[in-house]
């Protein structure tokens, strides 16, 4: 009796025990899995590897595999990185364009930065690293508008000698198309840097030198355009004699020529025979040939044909 009460008993307690559970609806197990993002950046290289924010760092680290990388992983605190953006390490750089007040910031900051980061204050160290890399990037835009003005400059500077030469040697008469072309790029080069188009007034620049790169320079000076009168002793001038000469007109009988360029100055304008030691008297053109400057007794000129 006693055996079949505890066998019944044990059923009703099977059974009672499985009706309390069906009372209750379990949850469905949970299985974690890596963090699923639209977007997972692409890193082809370690090199230049640089996170903006934590979430990116947590997303990389997940999927982040040492064995696909070419070269060894290293990861440093943001003060490493301030430290290597204000390095002045740039040879080609003059020391005084490099040693700006961006860079010297850049560099009073890295030193509060890796301060703090040795003193345990990470936020700061961040805070600090964040304003050196910022203000280094602000001394490279410095230094490149800086080279950029010096490279204008020199480029304008090479284009007005070469503009100056082109004109003691003639061209602006033996080749007048190419001078006034390269006279109107020379004024567009000017115009550029004014208002600060650097590139723009570098390529005018570099016009000029190559609309002039045919033009030859002449053997001997331009014929000049004044002579100054010396004494009758010493040089017999009178006009007859000054438009015989040969860097004159090399003919004696062409001295109306001076006689009506000089006529208004002369002591007495209807005088041609009047002229005085120290009178300066233009030389006009005769047949369109470039004059330049005052005579040279030193010089080498090439008679008229």
């Amino acid at each position: 009796m006693n055996r079949k009460a505890g066998l019944l008993l044990l059923i009703t307690l099977i059974v009672g025990i499985q009706q309390a559970f069906a009372q209750y609806e379990l949850p469905e197990p949970v299985f974690f899995e890596a963090p699923v993002r639209e977007e997972v950046p692409q890193i082809p290289a370690l090199s230049g590897l640089w996170f903006s924010n934590f979430s990116d760092v947590v997303y990389y680290l997940w999927d982040f595999d040492p064995a696909t990388l070419p070269e060894p992983a290293v990861f440093l605190p943001s003060v490493s990185l301030a430290a290597s953006a204000s390095s002045d390490a740039v040879p080609q750089i003059p020391q005084d364009l490099r040693s700006n007040k961006y860079f010297l910031e850049s560099t009073r900051l890295t030193s509060l930065a890796q301060e703090s980061f040795e003193y345990g204050d990470y936020d700061a160290s961040a805070n600090y690293a964040a304003e050196a890399v910022r203000y280094a990037q602000l001394s490279d835009e410095y230094v490149a508008l800086q080279l950029k003005i010096k490279e204008t400059n020199d480029a304008i500077t090479a284009a007005k000698a070469r503009l100056d030469w082109a004109f003691a040697n003639g061209a602006a008469g033996r080749y007048p198309v190419e001078y006034e072309e390269a006279q109107k790029y020379y004024e567009t080069s000017l115009s550029a840097r004014s208002v600060e188009d650097w590139d723009g007034a570098i390529d005018a620049a570099n016009q000029v030198i190559n609309v002039l790169a045919y033009v030859e320079g002449s053997k001997s000076a331009p014929l000049p355009a004044r002579y100054t009168v010396r004494p009758w002793s010493v040089s017999r001038d009178c006009l007859w004699n000054i438009a015989g000469r040969p860097w004159a007109y090399g003919d004696p009988t062409k001295w109306r020529l001076i006689y009506n360029a000089n006529r208004s100055k002369m002591p007495e304008p209807d005088n041609p025979d009047l002229i005085h030691p120290g009178m300066v008297l233009d030389i006009p053109s005769l047949d369109g040939e470039v004059r330049q400057g005052m005579w040279d007794s030193g010089a080498a000129y090439s008679p008229l044909p």
